[in-house]
This record gives structure tokens, C-alpha cells and sequence, in this order.
């Protein structure tokens, strides 16, 4: 028998299979209820499995509404949240469940584990945090809250998917795709009675390329203009979500909702964040200067926002002699991913063990995860982009490991899902460095997730990872992707073979931190913008005026009047990032510093790799990050390393 769940949605008869799911659950948490004495083996332990199985049912729909997005998944989909949501916000309130939650912990705390404690913890936290404590109209406000942002969420995706779906560009005069790199210009190629056109469109891999290396302003202008005003019918989505998330985070005496967020994160308070946040603001506004300086020298008129990725191709080449076109070459995905392989068994002892299975997509891959010698994962990858796939690149946990009340043992298995060039019989999908990058980032999380030997699933992997410390496996796993000795195992050339030459690598190496402190700026624009909302606006202009302040200090090249960045920041309106895209950069000082441990060390003969794979990778979400990095670095956390990381001094 397999030891991991079979990938299948059968869109038919969801509804009604999730219904009898939940109406089961219902059933079994009120038998638990009417135990006289309830313990963590008899109470907590099947509650958490009631819960683990009704994750591993929903999460293929979710991921297939993701990656193979229909009318048909997206009906689904939209009609199954209300039902999840109102079940999932009646257990999370139910008074009698949180009441439990404490006797258990007040009666066993001495006895439980550090896992079975936390697990109690997080428990209560999320309960209160959810009002189980408070009076019943105001539970029913905050179910019928929980329901409509479920709902807005999906809308503002999907919205935003179907603009970018929509948009498209032809081009019948070659010279406008002078210098667009061969593949590029192959995957935008078709033929339209007998004359041979160009189709450019809001895809990453086809908007990057244009905006990166095509000559014509006019075109950059319109597609840059066409990506910026995206789904602007999200904008009162926004209003909506904002507003619902400000009543909530009162209703649960929150004086706002980043006070709400910050309770289940390392940061203590949203001074603390903005105090960081500023900080970095302050050491990059000189070097970012400069570099903007650097920039403009290039251009031969004053720069604009659709300008800055072609000069900055331009001056990239002219300060480090580097071509990025000249690397995809060398980085085809196959190899790239196999590569990847090789280095996490040479660093962490780990295999990954092709399967061959039917999925959702032909071009979707499965590998068991072996760790000495032993099965211990699944990790499936869906790396190319298509029309029906979300844009951009995630790691979705599907099971987590654990041990049931049989002590029978249960296995961890994740998606990894990006966005590369698309290959054909005929051309390989030859990847950009960034997009090598990015595969890192997203297995970084994928074996966080994957290599937790935990017994309790709600604190396995990455379940129960403080969201300000999440990113701190993905961002140190990146790292390496620019490392010559990691290079050399998979930067071959796709057609004859050769290692890449040392020469690219030391460029390469070199052009890293290239324009870093202007890239330092934009990501503080967005984490500094995502508080500001979430403490001040509640409506479309409040957040727009918040937006245009905040660029007088970050955006160095002065954003159009048109650019609705906001309509299309799904990280925070439709996913989990809300009062909290801090994050990114609070757990990047977390990588920068393990990282530079590691290197100083020797990558291969690391103890505080093998000490990262046995306390970060192995406990997951068990203990608190925070006692986590302790153990590993024997110290808090050095924020210096972080600028170190970016080359800004």
C-alpha cells in the first residue's frame, strides 16, 4: 500500500464528498465533547486528525483551481469556500472545543511533549484569536466576515488571472523584436495568413522578455501600461477586504488588523517592524542614489518605470560584461532541477527518486524523497507556464508527517509549482538565472515542509511556523544558486555538455548585487505600504494617497499616475500575507546570517548544515523560530548580514 495520498479531484461530486466530510467531522467533534475526561491522546490528538484529513481532500482542488484553472474549478472552487469556511469558523469558535483546549493544557502541561505543548498553545491562541470567547451575535458577525473575505480573496485571483489571460500583443515588424533572445522570440512566433508575427503577453517569461530586451519604447510603454492596470475592478474588492478586516480585528479587541496579525508572529509589535523596516530604508536610500545615477547614464532620456529593465540589461552588460541570454544555455530545467538534486544529497544526504504517475498535467513530475536510504516524502513539481496556471511560483504543503493515535506513521508530501519558459519538442525550456533562483527559493520551502519528522501534524513541516519565519528556509536555500561549487553540478550546457566556464561564474558572482539597493527600496515600499493599509485605509483613495506618500521615499524613478500596483498584489488580498510582507526581509536576516555561517565553514563540510538540516528542517513548526535559530546559531539573529547579503555597506 502506498504510504502517500493518490492525486485526484473528481470536480463531479466535490460538493457533495466535502459535505458528507464535514457533516462526519461535526459528528465526531461532538462525540469527543461528551468525554467526562478528556486528555491529549483522546481530545486533541483525533482533533488534529479530523483536521488533517480534510486538508488532504480540499488541497487538490485548490492546487488544481492553481495550476489547470477552468470555468469548471473555478465553480467548485468558489462554491466549496463558503462551505469550508463556515465550518472551519464554527469549530475555531466553539467555546466547548477551547475550553477543552485549556483544561487539557492546565492538567497535562508537565506531562506533554515540547510538540504536544505547542500544539495545545497555538491551539488556544488561535481560538481566541477567532472569538470563541466571545457573545454569540458577535461570533455569527465574525463567521459571516470570515465567509465574504474567503470569497473576495478567490475573486481578486481570479480576477487578476483572467486579465492577464486576456491581454495580448502582436507584433508584425520584425524590427521591434530585434534583440529579443532566440527562445523568446521562438515561443512568441506564429504564422497569420503567410506573414510571420510576434504574440507578447502579460505571462511572466513573455512580459519579462519584452520589457527586459525589446528595443521599442512605444511597446515597453504598453505592455508595462496594460500589466500596472490589470483587474481594476479589484480596487473595490480592496475596499471590501480592508474594511472587513478592520471590523474583525476590532470585534476581537484589536485596535487594527496589524495588531491582530503581529499576535502569531516573532515581531512583537508594528513599531518593532516599522522601526526595522525604516532602518533598512535609511542604509539603502544613499547606495540606491547611486545607482539610479548609474542607470540614467545609460539611457539617452530621462528614465521612466517601463525604461528601467532594458537599461538596466543594458548597463549590467556594460559593468559586468554579462549577458543573461548567453547563461540560459546552460541552465535548462532538467538539468537545473536533477543538479539541485545532487546538491541537496550532498549537503543534507537526501534523494529524490523519480515516479511515474498520471497527474494534471503532462509536464507535472513526482519523486519520492529517500533519507538514508528510507522512503520520507513525496515532493511533486509543475514547472512550466501555461494559460490555465496562476502566475508565479509557490510551494502548496499537501500531507504533513506525523503519527496518528495508532502510532501508525504518516509521510509529508508538497507541491512545488513556477512559471519557466515552455518547452517543446523542438526547444527545451532554457531558464534565466532568477529563474534558477526562484526553483531554489521554492524547494528551500518544499523541504521544510518535507524533512519534519514531527508526530504532530499541526506543528509539522510548515504547519505552525511563525509567518515572519517561513521565508528563512527558502531565502537560505537561494543563496546557494549563486555558490561556483553548486553551479558546476548542474550549469551544463544543453547541447554540448560543457560545465559553465569559470569566467561566467565570477560574472555572474560579481553582477549579483546589481542594482540590489534600488531592489532593497521596492521590496520596502511594499512591506511598509501592506502595514500602512492595514492600519490607516479602508478605502480606495486612502490607500492610493498611502501608496503615493510612501513612493516620494522608495521609488527613486517616478511611478505614472496610471500604475494601480495594488489592484495586482495578490500576496496580500489573496493569499497570506497580509500585515505581514515584512516578513520577507525580517526572515531574510534569519538566511543571510545561517548562510554566511555555512559558507565560512565550507559548503560540503558544514556542521552548521547538518545542524540546520537536524534543528530547522527536522523540528518545523514544533518550537517557536525564534528558540529554533537560538539552537542553531547559539545567538540571536545579526541584522548586519542582511545588508552584507544585498552588498549595500
Amino acid at each position: 500500500m502506498s504510504k502517500f495520498l493518490t492525486f485526484k479531484c473528481d470536480l463531479e461530486s466535490f460538493i457533495q464528498e466535502l459535505n458528507k466530510i464535514i457533516e462526519s467531522n461535526n459528528k465526531e467533534v461532538e462525540s469527543l465533547l461528551k468525554q467526562e475526561t478528556k486528555t491529549y491522546l483522546s481530545f486533541v490528538k483525533p482533533m488534529q486528525i479530523i483536521e488533517e484529513d480534510l486538508e488532504n481532500f480540499f488541497t487538490p482542488l485548490s492546487h488544481l483551481d492553481s495550476v489547470n484553472n477552468s470555468t469548471e474549478t473555478q465553480k467548485v472552487y468558489s462554491d466549496s469556500l463558503p462551505i469550508i469556511t463556515e465550518y472551519s469558523t464554527k469549530l475555531s469558535q466553539n467555546i466547548d472545543i477551547y475550553n477543552s483546549y485549556k483544561e487539557i493544557f492546565e492538567n497535562e502541561k508537565e506531562t506533554l511533549n515540547y510538540a504536544q505543548k505547542r500544539v495545545v498553545e497555538l491551539n488556544i491562541q488561535h481560538f481566541e484569536l477567532s472569538g470563541a470567547h466571545l457573545d454569540t451575535a458577535t461570533k455569527k458577525r465574525l463567521e459571516e466576515i470570515n465567509i465574504r473575505k474567503s470569497e473576495l480573496s478567490n475573486d481578486f485571483s481570479q480576477n487578476l488571472l483572467d486579465a492577464t489571460n486576456a491581454f495580448e500583443y502582436i507584433i508584425d515588424n520584425e524590427e521591434d523584436v530585434d534583440g529579443i533572445p532566440q527562445s523568446d522570440k521562438e515561443s512568441a512566433k506564429f504564422e497569420e495568413d503567410g506573414v510571420i508575427k510576434y504574440k507578447f503577453t502579460l505571462q511572466m517569461p513573455s512580459y519579462i522578455a519584452y520589457m527586459t530586451y525589446g528595443k521599442n519604447r512605444e511597446i515597453r510603454e504598453k505592455l508595462y501600461k496594460a500589466y500596472v492596470t490589470r483587474a481594476p475592478e479589484n480596487a473595490k474588492l480592496i475596499d471590501e477586504i480592508l474594511a472587513l478586516k478592520d471590523e474583525m480585528s476590532k470585534l476581537l479587541g484589536f485596535e487594527n488588523y496589524v495588531a491582530y496579525s503581529l499576535v502569531s508572529k516573532m515581531a512583537k509589535d508594528d513599531k518593532e517592524v516599522l522601526g526595522f523596516l525604516n532602518n533598512l530604508l535609511i542604509n539603502s536610500k544613499e547606495q540606491a542614489a547611486k545607482e539610479l545615477i548609474e542607470l540614467q547614464n545609460v539611457a539617452p532620456q530621462s528614465l521612466q518605470s517601463y525604461d528601467t529593465a532594458f537599461y538596466a540589461e543594458i548597463l549590467k552588460k556594460e559593468q559586468y560584461d554579462i549577458d543573461e541570454e548567453e547563461y540560459r544555455p546552460y541552465f535548462e530545467q532538467q538539468s537545473v532541477v536533477n543538479g539541485m538534486f545532487t546538491f541537496l544529497d550532498k549537503l543534507f544526504g537526501i534523494k529524490f527518486v523519480a515516479i511515474n504517475e498520471n497527474l494534471w498535467d503532462e509536464k507535472a513530475l513526482s519523486y519520492e524523497v529517500h533519507v538514508s536510504g528510507k522512503v520520507r516524502a513525496k515532493i511533486f513539481l509543475d514547472l512550466e507556464a501555461r494559460e490555465s496556471k496562476r502566475g508565479g511560483a509557490w510551494m502548496h504543503n499537501w500531507q504533513a508527517h506525523y503519527r496518528d493515535e495508532k502510532d501508525k506513521e504518516h509521510f509529508a508530501s508538497a507541491f512545488v509549482v513556477c512559471n519557466f519558459p515552455s518547452s517543446t519538442p523542438s526547444s527545451p525550456s532554457l531558464l534565466r538565472h532568477d529563474d534558477v533562483v526562484t526553483l531554489f527559493h521554492e524547494m528551500g520551502h518544499a523541504i521544510h515542509h518535507l524533512l519534519s519528522s514531527v508526530n504532530e501534524n499541526e506543528v509539522s513541516g510548515v504547519n505552525g511556523v511563525e509567518w515572519d519565519a517561513v521565508e528563512f528556509p527558502s531565502q537560505f536555500l537561494e543563496n546557494f544558486a549563486y555558490e561556483p561549487e553548486v553551479l558546476k553540478i548542474f550549469a551544463l550546457h544543453h547541447e554540448t555538455k560543457e560545465v559553465i566556464p569559470n569566467q561566467m561564474i565570477e560574472k555572474l558572482v560579481k553582477s549579483k548585487n546589481f542594482l540590489s539597493a534600488i531592489g532593497m527600496l521596492r521590496q520596502l515600499e511594499f512591506s511598509i505600504f501592506d502595514l500602512k493599509i492595514h492600519t490607516d485605509a479602508t478605502k480606495e483613495q486612502e490607500v492610493q494617497n498611502i501608496l503615493d506618500k510612501l513612493r516620494e521615499d522608495t521609488a527613486l524613478v517616478k511611478t505614472p499616475e496610471y500604475n494601480k500596483f495594488q489592484n495586482g498584489f495578490a500576496h496580500i488580498f489573496a493569499g497570506g500575507y497580509a500585515a505581514g510582507y515584512y516578513s520577507y526581509k525580517w526572515a531574510e536576516v534569519l538566511s543571510a546570517d545561517a548562510f554566511y555561517a555555512v559558507m565560512d565553514e565550507g559548503v560540503f563540510d558544514s556542521k552548521t548544515a547538518q545542524n540546520y538540516f537536524n534543528i530547522i528542517l527536522n523540528y518545523g513548526g514544533a518550537k517557536s523560530m525564534k528558540t529554533l535559530f537560538k539552537e542553531l546559531m547559539g545567538r540571536e539573529a545579526d541584522t548586519d548580514k542582511l545588508l552584507r547579503l544585498n552588498g549595500i555597506e
